[in-house]
């Protein structure tokens, strides 16, 4: 029950008869703009990812009152 040959092209008759060559050519210039402009803003975004540089994580001094991981029990007291 898909869509034949004969079906595609009524269909492309109907939309090109509706929307006229130049809007679907509009269009589709449009929608290659975006998908364009989608690929660059992931490229940067990646590039700005590699760039930057983790945040320094913060050790406390040693002999601190801090508890370590394994000093704490389940309900997270000493």
């Amino acid at each position: 029950m898909g869509l034949s040959l004969p079906h595609l092209i009524v269909l492309a008759l109907v939309v090109l008869v509706l929307f006229g060559r130049g809007r679907i050519s509009e269009m589709m210039g449009d929608f290659g703009k975006g998908i364009k402009s989608f690929k660059q803003g992931m490229a940067d975004e990646t590039t700005e990812r590699q760039v930057t540089p983790p945040p320094a994580q913060i050790n406390p001094p040693e002999g601190s009152a801090a508890p370590s991981a394994s000093e704490t029990t389940r309900n997270g007291q000493p």
